[in-house]
């Protein structure tokens, strides 16, 4: 049998599930919408430090990330500028960045990542 621990869970979805040593974020996105691309993907940084410290681990244990992007002309640069910054030297996950329409047309930005537990 599985263990499965699950962080913050309703009906539709877990924002962390734990399952054989691998820990798995739903996509993040900023809360105050108002903000430019640095600005929200400074919050959504902020928060994946957050649910991964609840699951009791930091950054540089992120394996992959999925990076959604509004714009990705406009916006690459700005969120790589806020991403380096951010991720731990020698500690680069596998990434992926890709251009998408959000759930709303303020978001500039979503990313998911899968950490070892």
């Amino acid at each position: 049998m599985l263990d499965i621990t699950r962080i913050e869970t309703n009906q539709r979805m877990s924002r962390v599930v734990q399952c054989n040593g691998l820990t798995f974020l739903g996509g993040q996105t900023a809360t105050d919408r108002t903000q430019d691309i640095k600005g929200q993907t400074a919050q959504v940084l902020a928060k994946i430090d957050s649910y991964l410290a609840q699951a009791g681990l930091d950054k540089t244990r992120i394996l992959s990330a999925q990076v959604w992007l509004s714009d990705i002309q406009a916006n690459f640069a700005g969120m790589n500028e806020v991403w380096d910054a951010w991720a731990p030297e020698g500690h680069a996950p596998a990434r992926a960045t890709v251009e998408s329409r959000l759930a709303a047309p303020d978001l500039l930005v979503e990313i998911t990542v899968i950490a070892a537990s």
